[in-house]
């Protein structure tokens, strides 16, 4: 039987108010106001000596210059607007609605007719010529052509979150909450490396130059934080009026301290794919963002820092990550190079990919340092800088205007740092001994690890090694705050002899993770080394990426041939010849018209 009655529904309508944007209008002549007023106002005081004394100092300086020449100004939030739309557009768009709105005549919808082709045309010609002139700005860099066209045709990618201290607060809250849970309870936390100790000394880092320094702020890529005072773009304008001050903050790592507003990042959530959904906090990634200026500093500690290393050969050989001259494509040449090898000498090979969650996020800090000092050799007032890098770090979760509280970071090397990767390879270092003791192949990148054996199919037992690697390398995992992932844990099986369904070969347990094909280091590998489904992927790819610049290709033709032929010549090479060029040194001998 229905039921009957009267509901009263009340819906009312709530205005949410605008978020306002804080901004600096910068003109031409901005930078040379600035000069001028800021020689006239610093004079830094004999009691600052320390690093923070001269950041805090340079910071106030250059804010009460800013503040003249550049005020502060405000601004209601809007959707992002079209990058191609000018002043002509929006102009030739507003003429379209004037009059037709006004009297509805029929002359008046003519009129619209004709200014609305008109409006189409001036849009075409504004796209034609953005597009142009943001592929000559990059036609020499695929890799930030492929950036550039793809924010602009992946719009749908980019999540408007709702600004709120509340909503940043609990972002915050996940991402310390996720790290913590993935770090593995120990007992000790002494370091357990018993591997004997390094001979060579790296006691104090040496100081640099004007001239050094000025090439190093110019070259750099200009991205800082928020919180920057100075921005990077601006920054480098005015580098000759306030280069020597930049030069004793950074001349300041002598002392063996870090200033404590580079040791501030602000984190940004991102969706970690398009089209998932941005209610869900676990689909967001945080990108980290540190002062400007704070990577300058971590630069100039690098480059010394794998200076020694190359001189004293004290990197893991078989790191391929984070190092010239070595990539994904090439760490994957030497394995299954080897694995070819030992398929031809009619061998078995047994491939692990092994997977470690977060890794970069869990590294214990006492830990790191004891591995500096004792396998790496660092000591003296270079040991002193590395500790107070990583001591004392904060972050904070930043969401337009809104700002969360701010939290230690206790664990792991900084995120969107220069040091950072460098640091986790340095303490990665005894996993090498643990492999050379069980005369196990492998091979790094970053923390992607792959361990391989070749082995007749008449030994007995011919996974035992491999199992043994495996069991020390958790425990030490276990000891070293990493988290192992057995369900991301895969390996595979390659023969002398293709073969369609996996060999009579006892791989004890290391059979319940044995897979037909594995994705390792974004190729896909199958056991009979065909790689079938690898160009298969590379084709759709390929596809895909071709339908989507049938959206750029009407505006970069119909105007000079030439120049839009070399124009989409680029695009293509950035988009399609990039994708079929990854790793295609694996594809020799496969057989098959890639």
């Amino acid at each position: 039987m229905p039921i009957l009655c009267d509901i009263v529904l009340f819906n009312p309508v709530v205005k949410q108010a605008v978020p306002a944007q804080c901004y600096r209008a910068f003109g031409s002549d901005t930078a040379e106001r600035f000069s001028m007023l800021f020689d006239q106002r610093i004079s830094y005081p004999p009691e600052l000596s320390t690093s923070d004394g001269l950041v805090s100092y340079l910071d106030s300086a250059c804010k009460s210059v800013l503040d003249v020449v550049a005020p502060l100004r405000f601004r209601q939030c809007k959707p992002k607007a079209s990058p191609w739309l000018t002043d002509f557009t929006r102009a030739a768009r507003k003429e379209c609605r004037r009059r037709w709105k006004k009297d509805r005549l029929y002359v008046s919808l003519e009129t619209l007719k004709t200014s609305w082709k008109v409006y189409q045309r001036a849009v075409k010609a504004a796209k034609h010529s953005y597009f142009s002139q943001l592929i000559a700005a990059s036609s020499h860099n695929p890799r930030v052509l492929y950036n550039s066209i793809n924010s602009v045709l992946n719009t749908e990618g980019y999540v408007l979150l709702h600004s709120s201290a509340v909503m940043c607060n609990k972002f915050l809250n996940y991402f310390v909450d996720k790290v913590a849970s993935l770090r593995p309870p120990t007992l000790s936390i002494a370091d357990p490396a018993t591997h004997g100790f390094c001979s060579s000394l790296f006691s104090a880092f040496l100081p640099i130059v004007l001239s050094d320094l000025e090439k190093l702020v110019l070259n750099a890529k200009p991205c800082g934080s928020p919180n920057d005072i100075v921005p990077p773009r601006f920054l480098k304008k005015v580098f000759p009026t306030i280069g020597p001050h930049i030069l004793n903050i950074i001349n300041s790592l002598l002392s063996g301290q870090v200033p404590r507003e580079f040791k501030h990042a602000v984190i940004h959530p991102l969706l970690k794919k398009p089209g998932l959904d941005s209610s869900v906090i676990s689909d967001f990634r945080p990108t980290s963002k540190l002062p400007f200026l704070n990577k300058i500093l971590e630069r100039i500690v690098y480059t010394q820092l794998m200076d020694y290393l190359n001189d004293s050969q004290l990197s893991e050989i078989f790191q391929s990550g984070f190092k010239p001259f070595h990539s994904t494509e090439t760490a994957l040449v030497k394995v299954m190079n080897d694995i070819l090898i030992a398929t031809d000498r009619s061998k078995y090979a047994v491939l692990v990919s092994l997977d470690m969650t977060a890794a970069f996020n869990t590294v214990d800090h006492d830990l790191l340092i004891s591995r500096l000092q004792h396998y790496v050799g660092i000591s003296g007032s270079a040991l002193l800088w590395l500790k107070s890098y990583l001591s004392n770090r904060t972050f904070c979760v930043k969401l337009g205007s809104a700002s969360s509280s701010v939290a230690p970071l206790l664990w792991g090397v900084p995120q969107g740092s220069i040091l950072g990767p460098l640091l986790f390879s340095l303490y990665l270092l005894p996993l090498g001994a643990i492999f050379r003791k069980h005369k196990v192949s492998f091979h790094l990148y970053a923390d992607d690890c792959q361990l391989y054996l070749p082995f007749s199919h008449s030994d007995s037992l011919p996974s035992r090694p491999l199992l043994d690697c495996l069991s020390d390398v958790k425990a030490w995992m276990a000891k070293n705050f990493l988290n192992f992932n057995d369900r991301k844990t895969e390996a595979i099986l390659f023969g002398p002899n293709c073969f369609s369904h996996a060999p009579d070969v006892d791989l004890a347990a290391l059979t319940s993770q044995l897979k037909s094909s594995i994705t390792n280091l974004g190729v896909k590998t199958d056991s009979a080394l065909t790689f079938d489904d690898h160009v298969n992927g590379v084709v759709k790819s390929a596809f895909y990426h071709l339908r989507r610049l049938t959206k750029v290709k009407p505006f970069l033709s119909k105007r000079d041939l030439e120049a839009s032929l070399c124009d989409l010549e680029s695009v293509i090479h950035a988009f399609i010849t990039s994708c079929l060029d990854y790793c295609n040194s694996l594809l020799i001998g496969v057989g098959h018209d890639f």
